[in-house]
């Protein structure tokens, strides 16, 4: 399963880890997905992988 929103491409991002003394090292961030059944253009329902974004907006169709 590749980590990416069928919908809108979120994937994985980076960034850093911030200690207390204020050092950095670096750290990744997946995305929040979810698999929901979708249906496309023709009706068809299947599961894909979705992003919370994409579902609270209602860019999914349930």
């Amino acid at each position: 399963m590749s980590k990416v929103c069928s919908i809108c491409g979120k994937g994985k991002m980076t960034g850093n880890t911030v200690s207390h003394s204020n050092r950095k090292g670096k750290r990744t961030f997946e995305a929040n997905l979810h698999k929901v059944e979708v249906a496309d253009e023709k009706g068809k329902i299947s599961k894909k992988y979705v992003c919370t974004k994409c579902l609270k907006g209602s860019k999914a169709d349930k």
